[in-house]
């Protein structure tokens, strides 16, 4: 499974020993983008575990990680396990274009002759 998302938050490094050795979890929280944010929390294990202690809140990353479940006691647990991160470059907010709707601009309607005051003669046809 490969996705882009933005570190949404770093939880703290967890490290423990096994009969194999000593072990490192780091786990991230990535919020997706799309019409509802969801949040996915991925686990990075050794090597991997110290590049994504690194990470920061807000920084765009793509990762790939492979999605198992397990069965414990009649339960069943589910864990992603990122084999790859890339940092994005950060991207420079690009100003926007003015939407082009069939209107003529805003300044087309100022007129550069002074405006002359009002006569008596004028009927002012405004309710207020």
């Amino acid at each position: 499974m490969e996705f882009e998302g933005t570190v949404w938050r770093v939880l703290p490094l967890v490290k423990g020993t096994s009969a194999r050795g000593e072990w490192m979890k780091q786990e991230v929280v990535f919020e997706l983008p799309g019409e509802f944010n969801r949040k996915l929390c991925v686990g990075f294990w050794g090597d991997k575990a110290q590049e994504a202690g690194t990470l920061q809140p807000g920084e765009s990353v793509a990762v790939s990680a492979n999605v198992e479940s397990r069965e414990y006691n009649g339960r069943w647990f589910t864990e992603a396990r990122a084999w790859r991160i890339t940092r994005k470059a950060a991207q420079q907010p690009q100003p926007q274009a003015p939407v082009a709707d069939g209107l003529p601009p805003m300044d087309a309607f100022a007129s550069d002759e002074p405006a002359s005051t009002s006569s008596s003669a004028e009927v002012d046809d405004l309710p207020f």
